[in-house]
This record gives structure tokens, sequence and C-alpha cells, in this order.
């Protein structure tokens, strides 16, 4: 059983920006990544949430997070634009890729939004939800340190190269499917091996290609891919959407997303919004579609876990490992209060 702290989502937020503002990080900063991470462990992707923190300050105080960084948005054709991160935090990056590319994407139709010298982008569902809000087709990749092997190799060139697309539905919140491109995101692995918990085997391959439970080994090792072969033709894929695209570091080259030394990650993002010319009649079809799906015995919507997981989250508040919690409010040189605790 593991001790758990309640918190709301805005004590949480509040939190999470003392650490980061005392780390050093302008308020605007603070404010996107805390909201970020805490958008993350709502939806149940705690491997982006509080597990992070740490990691986080100690990279902004070695110098590989650059908290002076201001994102620059350059247009680069009519339909294209791509944001500077400047080995910054990526929230704000992205922040301002949508700011541009929503509208951007209204007008013409479509819009590329490429981001490079960029850093950990957490839960990607978060940026496509916001595009499926507006009205448009959402669509973003991301590469990540190397972490997986092309397939019948055992050296890692690959990261775990998410996918997410989001689209408005009539008079439904949006579908949203957010997927990492190895079996788990690695960012579970690394929150397995910060609480002393092994991993379920068939999740990595310890650094002989031998599978492993030891969630250190696996972040020594490779993690495996999804589909096999199919997994890694993806990820290569996404290598190319995201680090070429973007003028950012292959995965191979990238700096660790962990460790607050060794080179910045400067890995890429891209995210392309699509406008459905026929946007009454899209949303509907797709609700139609989605209705075919649910009627089926035994099938589950993408997304309707992380929908659920969003509900319970703003109506009950966040429970986070006592650890994590105790970690955090030490990073924003805060007392400790009174706290509800449960047994989970």
């Amino acid at each position: 059983m593991t001790e758990m702290v309640r918190l709301t989502l805005s004590e949480a937020t509040s939190l999470l920006m003392a650490v980061f503002e005392r780390a050093g990080a302008r308020p605007s900063v603070a404010s996107s990544v805390s909201r970020a991470l805490v958008a993350a462990e709502s939806e149940g992707q705690v491997g982006h949430g509080f597990s992070r923190v740490a990691d986080y300050v100690a990279q902004i105080h070695s110098g590989k997070i650059n908290v002076e960084a201001k994102p620059k948005v350059e247009q680069r054709a009519p339909a294209a634009l791509h944001i500077k991160a400047e080995n910054g935090f990526a929230y704000p990056a992205l922040e301002a890729a949508l700011e541009a590319g929503i509208p951007l994407a209204q007008e013409m139709g479509v819009s590329v939004m490429t981001i490079g010298n960029s850093h950990h982008c957490g839960a990607m569902s978060v940026q496509v939800e916001q595009i499926a809000n507006a009205g448009l087709i959402g669509l973003m990749v991301a590469n990540a340190p190397k972490a997986i092997a092309p397939w019948g190799a055992k050296d890692a060139v690959f990261g775990t190269n998410p996918i997410a697309f989001a689209t408005p539905v009539a008079n439904s919140a949006p579908l949203v499917i957010d997927l990492s491109l190895s079996i788990v995101a690695r960012g579970k692995v690394m929150a397995a091996h910060k609480a002393g918990k092994p991993i379920p085997e068939g999740w990595a391959l310890d650094i002989h290609g031998q599978s492993t439970t030891d969630a250190r080994a696996a972040l020594e090792g490779t993690m495996l891919p999804i589909g096999e072969a199919k997994g890694t033709a993806l990820a290569l894929m996404v290598e190319i959407l995201a680090a070429a695209l973007s003028g950012s570091s292959f995965s191979r080259d990238a700096g660790s997303f962990f460790t607050s030394d060794g080179d910045f990650p400067n890995v890429g993002q891209t995210l392309i919004a699509i406008h459905p010319s026929n946007d009454t009649e899209f949303g509907q079809r797709v609700a139609g579609l989605l209705e075919i799906i649910s009627s089926l015995e035994g099938a589950r919507l993408p997304g309707a876990r992380r929908r659920l997981a969003i509900s319970m989250a703003e109506r009950d508040g966040l429970n986070v490992p006592m650890h994590l919690y105790q970690q955090v409010h030490q990073l924003a040189g805060r007392p400790m209060q009174p706290i509800c605790e449960t047994e989970c």
C-alpha cells in the first residue's frame, strides 16, 4: 500500500509554481510548466507529472534547461510556422505555437507548427485537445532521447517518439488519442525506478537484450516497441517529422530528459492543425462512426479512461504519492502543512 496525499488541482498547480519560481523560472514559465504537469497527472499520465519535478529543477540548476528562453515564432511559409524553443521548457514554446497556429489554420485551412531546440513535452493529449476544442483536427509528433532499437537490433536509435491525435465530435467532447511507440511511456519506467518498484514483464530489455522487470536495468537498456517492426517503422516516421523537419537532434544524439548533466535534449515537436471544410457534417460523421464502435460488444473508445480520470481529478483532486509530495514541498521551500492522507 502506497501512502498518498490528496490535492485539489489548484493546490497542485500553486505548489508546483512555487517550486519553479524558486528555481529561477519567470512566473509565466512556472505557470506554463505547472499547468502542463498537473494536466498530465489529472489524466493519469503520472510519468509526466509530479515525478518529473525534481529532474526539471536539477536541470534548471545545471543549466540544461534554459529558463531565460523566450520562444520565437517565425512564419516560414503561408501555413508553416517554426518556433525556436532555445533549449528552454517545451511548454511555453507549445503555447506560442498554438496561439499562432490555431488562427492560421482557421484562416488557411491548415497549419504546420515545428518546434526546434526543445525539451520534454509531457502529455501531448493536452495540445491536440486544445486544437480540437477550436474546431480543428490536431496531430502532434515528438522525438525523445534514444530508447528503442530498430527491430532486430539491440542498440537504441529511436526515442519512444509519441503520436497524439484529436478531432471534434458533434455534441460531444473531442476524441483524443495519445500513444507512445514503446509498449509504455518511458516515464512510467522512471516513475517505477524512483518508487523502488519493479516493472511488468514485456516492457523493456536490459543492456544484454534480455527481458527485465528491473526498472533501473530497463532505463539502461531499451524499451520494446508496439507492433514489433511496425512500431519501429512508425518511430522512424516520427523521427523525420519531429527532428529532421524542425532542425533538432535525432533521438540517438539527444541529451537525456532525466539527468542534469550532459547535452541539451534539443529534441523537436511538430503539430498539424486541419480545418474540416464541412464543419457540421464532419463532426456528425465522426460521431456516427464512434457510435458504431461503441455499440459493439466489448469495444472501448480510445480516450475513455483518460476522460474519466480527468472528471474524477476535477471532482476529487489528485492523489500524489507521499514521497513525491514531500520532495516537491522541500523544493518549494514551504513548511509542510496538515494534509489529507489516503491509503491506496
